[in-house]
């Protein structure tokens, strides 16, 4: 055992002796290898610290021009200098007191793309973006991961220049690769100071420019700005403070935001924060809103409002702006328009083909003259005041005023719009309305359109269809009507007579027109209208009235009025090319029967009306012949039969020398003594209505009416 022992101790000193020369030249070959690194390490460090930055300004602008696919330059001085980043958290370790490169770029020039030239007759220039100095920090070891870290980036008068031309180019669109590139970058805070933005656009007709300039001692707020320019023809101004420094990255740093602009006679005030600019997460503010028209905000938001009387409103605005799309909700919103109040809340959501626009709104007092405007049926001073293009003529009643059917397509709508209580002038029998506002592709529909009316109920369903398939400027309108249980005496509740007066008016309408205004489409309006009363009374001084019976007129106003039974009321108008005709028009007491027969021109606006009074009984001093209802809608003409009036007069002249008591033979009239055609009116008066296509027309002769 003891010379095996011996042997392995001798060959382990066999071995040490062997190679330890060669573990003393890997030491010095690794000592070498070390003290190379560490060489050039320092070497590179003074290079880096000592090299003079601006003679790589020609490769990186050249380099920079082809990524971004447009002329780069930085013509001022380019340095760099290691800073220590006391501010970042690094859990102490030892990355945290490496110190990272800050780079500091003066005079930086960015041009438009070399095929986007600006309009001649514009403000725009042909460079997109100058700065005096800008400077950032990198942080080396996310290049590691290929990541381009950069903590703050600070911006000294920047001035940026944004162009949209007609043909929907803009300058703000960078070439995008089909590759998607491996670098990221990851921006945490921009500091803004001192500096403009100035956008042209000729798709919204804008040239605006936003003064940017710091703002110190304020808590809050760490810029200020001011716009001046022009909106779709209309003058901007506005003034507003922002933070001083822009957090990109973290979603609980909010953004604070206040600004109130002037735009035209529109004006708008918010205040509130966005939180996390770089997605647009979260837009949390006070919004307000006032103007003329809200059809005037078509120019601000893109969003198709109808025209309005002056307005004022406020609530709560947010917002969420992703890639897939944006969706805005204005929340408990109350304010005015008009003398009316409104309230509820919208919905606005981008998506394609077309935006949606949805909601609830919500009149509790809604005066019914703030509704002229939708249609153009306000005053000159008020179409003045809100800025319409078209004057009504003095001597028409039917508004002109064209609807603006090219912003139709621009969005659609689903709004449900009621009025609980309705401040009327008293002529006017309505006290409720509730309709649901459709808008789909350009069609309009006010699906359905109630309104409770004289003690009944009113509901239309109207289409007007101002889709591109309408052709340039015109409406294919469609309305059907149907009236139910309405009071005659409500019905009119200025006219004294009517008053005496009971029954219960039904009736149906169905038209269809083509036009671009209420004018227009009345103008080329066919169908049919229906009316009628079963069963009822009627006031006896009106009958006595219209049959110019002057000694019961002076009878029945002595010993008062009475109701006389009205046995039914039977209308049917035919509607041709605008031209309304009297089918029948019959109304049947137990006293007379009254005839109404001729027409009415919608689109001249004209009456052409003859009423013949039957009476039943005896009358004394019947003038009784056929009373003409002429003129134009604005200045309607009444006279009666001068012809009939004369021959009676001239008998009872004659009379009078022959026999006093006879002179009043001629002025006594006996009725027909027969029953009336009523059985007959009411059948064709129960028969539904029905309305030809938009286009096309009924093709009954019409017989003239009176002298």
């Amino acid at each position: 055992m003891i010379p095996a022992v011996c042997t392995s101790a001798h060959r382990a000193r066999r071995l040490t002796m062997v190679n330890l020369p060669q573990m003393k030249k890997s030491l010095r070959i690794a000592a070498a290898f070390s003290t190379v690194l560490i060489l050039i390490a320092a070497v590179t460090l003074v290079v880096l610290l000592n090299f003079n930055w601006n003679l790589a300004r020609p490769w990186l602008n050249a380099h920079t021009s082809e990524a971004l696919g447009r002329p780069f330059a930085i013509a001022g001085d380019l340095s760099l200098t290691w800073e220590k980043q006391t501010s970042i958290d690094h859990n102490q370790s030892w990355r945290g007191s490496i110190p990272w490169p800050h780079l500091v770029a003066q005079n930086i020039h960015i041009s438009n793309p070399p095929d986007m030239a600006p309009a001649s007759n514009t403000t725009a220039t042909t460079e997109m973006v100058s700065i005096k100095l800008i400077a950032f920090s990198l942080n080396p070891f996310a290049l590691l991961k290929k990541d381009i870290e950069i903590p703050v980036l600070s911006f000294d008068s920047p001035v940026i220049n944004l162009l949209r031309n007609a043909d929907g180019k803009n300058n703000w669109t960078f070439r995008n690769n089909d590759q998607p590139s491996p670098w990221q970058l990851r921006l945490q805070r921009v500091v803004f100071s001192k500096g403009s933005v100035h956008l042209v656009d000729a798709i919204r007709h804008a040239d605006v420019t936003a003064d940017i300039d710091t703002l110190g001692a304020d808590p809050t707020y760490g810029v200020v700005w001011q716009l001046h320019g022009q909106l779709a023809g209309d003058a901007v101004s506005g003034t507003g403070r922002a933070g001083a420094v822009l957090s990109l990255q973290q979603q609980t740093a909010p953004y604070p935001i206040l600004a109130r602009l002037h735009i035209g006679k529109t004006v708008i005030a918010v205040k509130g924060t966005l939180t996390k600019p770089s997605d647009l997460a979260a837009l949390d503010m006070q919004l307000s809103v006032s103007g003329v028209s809200m059809s005037h905000l078509y120019a601000i938001s893109g969003i198709y409002l109808p025209e309005t009387p002056p307005f004022a409103t406020e609530g709560h605005l947010t917002g969420t702006l992703g890639p897939h799309g944006s969706r805005w909700i204005f929340d408990n919103f109350s304010g005015k328009v008009g003398a009316s109040d409104i309230g509820g809340r919208l919905d606005y959501q981008s998506r394609l083909p077309r935006p949606l626009l949805s909601g609830v709104v919500v009149s509790h007092m809604l005066h019914f003259s703030d509704l002229a405007p939708l249609i153009g049926a306000d005053s000159n001073a008020s179409k003045v005041r809100r800025g319409a293009a078209t004057i009504q003529p003095a001597n028409k009643v039917l508004p002109v005023e064209p609807f603006k059917t090219e912003r139709w397509s621009s969005i659609d709508a689903d709004i449900k719009f009621s009025a609980e209580k309705i401040i009327r002038n008293k002529e006017l029998p309505i006290n409720k309305l509730m309709t649901n506002v459709h808008l789909q592709d350009g069609v309009l529909s006010l699906l359905p359109l109630n309104f409770g009316m004289a003690g009944g109920n009113v509901s239309s369903d109207i289409t007007l269809d101002g889709g591109r398939k309408s052709g340039k400027n015109a409406i294919k309108a469609t309305m059907k009507v149907t009236a139910r249980h309405l009071q005659l005496k409500q019905l009119f509740p200025a006219f004294q007579p009517l008053q005496a007066s009971i029954g219960e008016i039904n009736g149906d309408a169905s038209l269809s027109a083509v036009g671009n205004s209420i004018a227009s489409l009345l103008g080329d309006a066919n169908g049919e209208l229906k009316l009628l009363i079963n069963q009822g009374t009627v006031s006896k001084l009106l009958l006595e009235e219209m049959g110019l019976n002057i000694g019961n007129v002076i009878l029945t106003s002595l010993a008062g009025d009475k109701p006389v039974k009205l046995n039914c009321m039977a209308t049917d108008l035919g509607v041709t090319n605008g031209l309304m005709q009297t089918r029948s028009f019959i109304i049947d007491t137990d006293d007379a029967i009254i005839d109404v027969s001729g027409n009415i021109n919608l689109a001249q606006e004209k009456l052409n009306l003859t009423i013949k009074t039957n009476s039943k009984g005896l009358r004394v001093l019947s003038l009784r012949a056929p009373i003409y209802v002429r003129g134009s809608f604005k200045q309607p003409h009444v006279r009666v039969d001068k012809g009939v009036m004369a021959m009676k007069a001239g008998s009872a002249i004659a009379l009078i020398v022959l026999a006093p008591v006879a002179a009043l033979i001629p002025l006594i009239n006996t009725g027909p003594g027969k029953d009336s055609e009523c059985a007959k009116l009411l059948a064709v008066a129960r028969v539904n209505p029905v309305s030809p296509p938009p286009g096309k027309t009924y093709h009954k002769k019409i017989k003239p009416a009176g002298p």
